[in-house]
């Protein structure tokens, strides 16, 4: 039995949540917990007791978000996964095996951080211990995560996830990449949101990530 749930925050765009639930029950035997973000048309959801939904009345931001689906999931392990993202193969089994060793947090993209850059960047040196992970797909010990906890502050995903992980990392925990059967459609959280909306807020995480991290270089995982 698995001990995995797969958390996806739906904010519109359904054909898209639909085809990845699905890829999620053919490939996987992991639960899946659904955060319906916000007043949305009703969803057509397959049948089964797999699936647990969770409305959200007033849209909640990305941090509040993830936060409730680390509240309100009941497995060991949550992963954390983004709507355009789907399963090709057994995801699940793969990311609990190395959660398993130990590891706090393990995903499919991630990296490094630059130091020689100020904290400005990130580099992707492929599967191996990293100091950030994205949240296309990102598997947590959710207790441990929910401890740390997102920052309520994050309303949009982008640099969020990265807080987070370095938050994990502050905390104590390892977190690995790996490579994983998946494939990302259309980021529709990146792409189909107001531009100007994206930046400002891409770049308040980012402000709030070099205040809070930023030299403080034995937080992160061994170069390479």
């Amino acid at each position: 039995m698995s001990n995995l749930t797969v958390g996806i925050i739906i904010d519109g765009f359904h054909e898209d949540a639909i085809t990845s639930i699905q890829s999620i029950m053919e490939y996987s035997g992991a639960g899946i917990a659904l955060l319906i973000n916000g007043k949305q048309e009703p969803l057509a959801l397959p049948t089964s007791d797999r699936i647990r939904v969770f409305e959200a009345k007033q849209k909640l931001g990305w941090g509040n978000a993830a936060n409730f689906l680390l509240e309100n999931s009941e497995k060991k392990y949550l992963a954390l996964m983004d709507p355009s993202t789907t399963f090709t193969g057994d995801a699940a089994a793969l990311v609990e095996e190395k959660l398993d060793e130990g590891y706090k947090g393990v995903g499919w993209r991630g990296g490094l951080i630059n130091i020689e850059d100020e904290w400005r960047s990130v580099d992707d040196k492929g599967p191996g211990e990293v100091d950030v992970l994205f949240s296309y797909f990102m598997a947590l010990d959710r207790e441990f995560a929910q401890e740390i906890g997102a920052n309520p502050s994050s309303k949009y995903y982008r640099n969020a996830d990265m807080e987070l992980s370095l938050a994990l990392r502050e905390a104590g925990a390892r977190l690995y990449q790996i490579d994983l059967p998946l494939q990302q459609g259309r980021h529709h959280g990146y792409y189909d949101v107001d531009e100007s909306y994206r930046e400002k807020h891409s770049k308040d995480n980012y402000n709030r990530i070099l205040k809070r991290f930023r030299g403080k270089n034995d937080i992160l995982s061994p170069r390479r």
